[in-house]
């Protein structure tokens, strides 16, 4: 087979996110599926979360219309704030849930539904320390004097550890976020509270709070600084198929002067346009083209060879982190579920 064949194993997905669901000790699990499932393939993993998962986030309205269109009627959280009058009108269509990081965020929502009828539920995002989306506290006082409109409604908050493998500046970040709490529910009333993700709540199962959003834990990854806290099964394999073998016969071995020698070369069916990331093989960088990939595994041609299952050494062979590798890996190739 040309394409690559990824395997990808839900019953292993489901076994890690029952570990962090006894973590949690009844807080809600918010599955997150964003970037396909870190490239496992989101409406499949949500099929097998059902059940399980109270919640899933994903980063994009697209995505989160996408799981609908597939069936999913679970709570869908979408994380990055919409950024036009469009995505407003296909989130509130699909009764997904936005965010709203600023006082425009909220605008944006409450204009668009008072234009065209329509009710938008949301999550106050909350910046206690990753300054990437939601109100600093003054801004949000500022915000929560504000009249608001009765066809936005808020349902949520929630912020982000930055560091949660640092205990002081974890519980920092927690108790900056519980006075964020106090100050939306008593302008909204009672509101999910949630900032533990993955790192967050091997932490401290204290910071569950309300909901948890478990990302590349569900995978069989611990992020940075909870290497081995968890027993947790990868769940994703991608194999290859061998497209020829050969002797070398003087040249190189793919672009470039890198010269072999001596010996048996077969050529892979990957290449960096299948997600895979130059380096390695045959100890020249150019021996992974667009489509082929030249290596000294002996192996013969139409055989099958795994290319991929371990994310956490694959990136650290190639000088990044597993996030990076597993929605990568799986560009061009057909998903097989087991």
């Amino acid at each position: 087979m040309q394409r690559n064949r990824a395997v990808v194993r839900l019953g292993n997905i489901v076994g890690n996110a029952a570990r962090f669901a006894r973590l949690a000790d009844g807080a809600k699990l918010c599955a997150v599926v964003k970037a396909d499932a870190y490239g496992h393939g989101a409406a499949a993993v949500c099929g097998a979360l059902s059940g399980t998962a109270a919640c899933y986030a994903v980063a994009l309205v697209g995505e989160g219309v996408q799981l609908r269109l597939a069936g999913v009627r679970e709570d869908i959280l979408v994380l990055v704030p919409p950024l036009g009058e469009e995505e407003v009108l296909r989130g509130a269509h699909y009764g997904l849930i936005f965010t709203v990081g600023d006082e425009q965020d909220y605008a944006l929502l409450s204009r668009t539904c008072e234009k065209f009828g329509l009710i938008a539920r949301c999550h106050i995002k909350a910046n206690t320390g990753m300054n990437r989306f939601g109100f600093d506290m003054p801004g949000f006082r500022a915000f929560l004097s504000r009249r608001m409109s009765g066809r936005v409604f808020a349902e949520g908050i929630y912020s982000h550890f930055y560091r949660p493998e640092h205990a002081s500046t974890a519980a920092r970040q927690f108790a900056l976020f519980r006075a964020f709490c106090e100050e939306g529910e008593r302008a909204f009333g009672k509101l999910v509270k949630h900032i533990a993700a993955t790192g967050g709540l091997l932490a401290s199962p204290g910071y569950a709070l309300d909901m948890v959003r478990i990302g590349i834990g569900l995978y069989g990854y611990l992020p940075a600084g909870f290497e081995g806290a968890l027993p947790l099964r990868p769940a994703l394999s991608v194999y290859t198929s061998v497209a020829a073998e050969r002797e070398w016969r003087g040249g190189g071995a793919g672009y470039g002067d890198c010269c072999p020698g001596r010996g048996r070369l077969a050529v892979l069916r990957t290449g960096y346009a299948d997600g895979f990331f130059r380096g390695g093989g045959i100890g020249n960088v150019n021996a992974l083209c667009m489509d082929a990939h030249l290596s000294r595994a002996p192996v013969h041609k139409y055989g099958e060879v795994c290319i991929f299952s371990d994310a956490d050494a694959y990136a650290a062979a190639h000088g990044t982190i597993s996030y990076e590798a597993l929605v990568n890996v799986c560009g061009r190739a057909v998903k097989e579920y087991v």
